[in-house]
């Protein structure tokens, strides 16, 4: 088993780094799979953007440096879920994936939920991707 913890995506701290990381692979006889906790879109400097779309976009960037720090891409995501906390954002979340991730078939669960961990986050993705040896 293998972290990833890139740390362009900033330093887990305190007291979250004994009991998280941003992904963690892991490997067996063919290859590799990739399990990436649920990535926000807060950027590591600057202010969060209220704007669901731009949090969305972040969050993928976010999803996409750990796939990097694993060397993986979008194309090898296999699964992702999606947690919304505003209905209204599904529309702008189908039109953010076309633009970002078009071509990535990977299997998509769609989570409405309350509220997540900041109540200023409007979406988290967490991601498991594979690679074949």
């Amino acid at each position: 088993m293998k972290i990833h913890n890139p740390p362009s995506l900033g330093e887990v701290v305190p007291p979250y780094n004994d009991i998280y990381s941003h992904g963690i692979e892991t490997h067996y006889t063919n290859g590799r799979q990739l399990y990436i906790s649920g990535q926000v879109g807060e950027p590591v400097e600057g202010a969060l953007s209220p704007d669901f779309a731009e949090q969305l976009k972040q969050a993928i960037l976010n999803v996409e440096t750990v796939l990097a720090a694993a060397n993986m891409g979008k194309q090898h995501i296999v699964k992702v879920t999606y947690y919304l906390t505003r209905r209204q954002d599904l529309q702008a979340l189908l039109d953010v994936r076309m633009s970002l991730w078009q071509g990535v078939r990977p299997a998509v669960t769609v989570v409405l939920v309350s509220g997540l961990v900041n109540p200023d986050w409007l979406i988290e993705v967490d991601v498991i991707a594979h690679v074949s040896d």
